[in-house]
């Protein structure tokens, strides 16, 4: 199977776009998982795999990190991210989520779940 799936030519601008502007909860998080500071794992931010753009991707660990801001707080928004999920995992791809809340209240517990979720 050698379709493409990472970082699709035609979504490269918008990738680019939400990079340069990072959620408070994603930028705080960045923060901690770049220049593999945790236990020395890579992450990408705003990777796409198929033609979802994901918040951050470990490619070592086929891992996926969400992060939900109010926005995602309603039935609609849910269910779309459950069927990405869906989709995602059928992939082979593990998809962990977090509400921006909690990466600024309990950084350290967002940070053991990740790792807890390493092979």
């Amino acid at each position: 199977m050698n379709k493409k799936i990472h970082n699709r030519k035609h979504l490269e601008p918008y990738r680019k776009e939400l990079r340069k502007n990072l959620t408070s909860a994603e930028a705080f998080l960045w923060k901690q998982l770049q220049q593999r500071k945790l236990e020395g794992r890579k992450f990408r931010r705003q990777h796409s795999i198929e033609n979802f753009i994901v918040d951050f991707y470990c490619p070592e660990e086929r891992l996926i990190i969400e992060l939900d801001g109010q926005v995602h707080l309603n039935p609609t928004a849910q269910e779309k991210d459950e069927n990405r999920t869906k989709i995602l995992e059928e992939l082979g791809f593990r998809v962990i989520r977090f509400e921006n809340k909690l990466v600024f209240d309990n950084l350290q517990s967002v940070l053991q779940e990740i790792k807890d979720n390493f092979k």
